[in-house]
């Protein structure tokens, strides 16, 4: 929950006091996929235009035989209906392992809130590592770091992102990297959202 308050107190900052309005003539100011990136974030050069079926179901984003393959034997999944858009939590048969995603659409700013987040000090890990098929990725955190836990973020467009958070205990075989299953995790769903 706290990834997701992070980038809409990110995305609420960055679009605080956008347009402007003359009495008499009503203005808008230019669609956030007009301005974007901004704060030194990376263009998405191939947007991903289709995602709305993973936006209401993110579980189908990724079939449960390749979770299985990254993460081990999955017990179950849920659909978590966010503030910042749904979520799906694959928890292991070995629990209380998790890795949830999904694309958060109530960040409007893409990786830009992020980087501008950054900018200001408000995230206590940003780092910024190689595409992940070709889709600019950040691993960040505001507090919550620590063995087994992981949040990556990419850019499937410049005004979305899909994160993926793993939160696994010393005895998942990922404990020691869980950003690299995250990698997994994201490369895996950006193959199947692309599909048509």
């Amino acid at each position: 929950m706290k990834r997701f308050l992070l980038l809409a107190a990110a995305a609420s900052l960055l679009t605080g006091g956008c347009g402007a309005q003359v009495t008499g003539t009503a203005t808008t100011s230019a669609p956030s996929s007009a301005r974007l990136p901004s704060d030194g974030a990376p263009a998405v050069t191939d947007p991903i235009a289709a995602t709305a079926s993973v936006e209401a179901d993110p579980c189908s984003a990724i079939p449960t035989a390749e979770i299985e393959a990254i993460g081990g034997r999955v017990k179950n999944s849920r659909l978590d209906d966010l503030t910042m858009g749904n979520n799906c939590v694959w928890v292991f048969q070995e629990s209380p392992n998790t890795v949830s995603a999904g694309l958060v659409t109530g960040n409007k700013d893409g990786l830009s809130a992020l980087y501008a987040q950054n900018a200001t000090s408000g995230l206590t890990t940003f780092k910024p590592v190689d595409p992940i098929n070709g889709y600019p990725a950040v691993i960040f955190a505001n507090g919550g770091e620590g063995e087994g836990n992981c949040t990556l973020a990419v850019g499937v467009r410049d005004d979305l992102v899909y994160t993926v958070i793993p939160r696994l205990t010393d005895h998942h075989p990922s404990f020691s990297d869980p950003c690299g299953m995250a990698t997994k995790v994201a490369a895996a769903a950006i193959n199947h959202i692309k599909k048509p």
